[in-house]
Parts: C-alpha cells; structure tokens; sequence
C-alpha cells in the first residue's frame, strides 16, 4: 500500500479527515444521515482493534510521539466540530 502524506504539501492542512471520510464504516454509516448506537459501537472497536495492532508496533519514543498525534487529532476534531456547530448557530439567527 502506497504511503499517503497526512499534509497537503500545498495548503499544509491535515489530510485525515478526507481518508476517513472515504472509510468503509464512515461511508455506510452516514448513507441513511443517523448515525446510530451500533454504528459508534463497531467504529470504536474498529478504532480499538487498530490501535492495538499498531501500539504493539511501536517503540517507546515513537509511541510517545503517536499518543501525542493522536490527542492533537482529537482536540482537533472536536475544536473543528465545536466551531461548525457555533458557526451553524450563529447563521441561523442572522438568516
């Protein structure tokens, strides 16, 4: 599998929100627009089941290096989905 850069070397913004967005899950997942208990229950385990396959790859500093990613994802993810969320609310009341 041919190594995909998680930056957009032009616009130096992330990148894994458009693979995950192309992830078999997410893409079933959101057809019918709900997202239901069950689908955030098998996306979890699939998170789970990778992060367990990747962690018994990684040597202390890297794995240092990846919990660092992958809480800067996170805040990320939720500072990103926090600020639509304001932006839609504040259109509502200007519209």
């Amino acid at each position: 599998m041919a190594r995909k850069s998680w930056i957009d070397p032009d616009t130096n913004e992330p990148l894994i929100d458009d693979y995950a967005k192309q992830l078999e899950g997410f893409v079933r997942a959101f057809q019918d627009g709900v997202i239901s208990d069950k689908e955030i229950s098998d996306q979890e385990a699939r998170l789970a089941d990778v992060m367990k396959e990747v962690e018994d790859t990684l040597d202390d500093e890297t794995h240092a290096k990846v919990t660092r990613l992958l809480c800067e994802l996170n805040a990320y993810d939720i500072m990103q989905f926090t600020y639509e969320m304001q932006q839609s609310r504040a259109a509502m009341f200007r519209g």
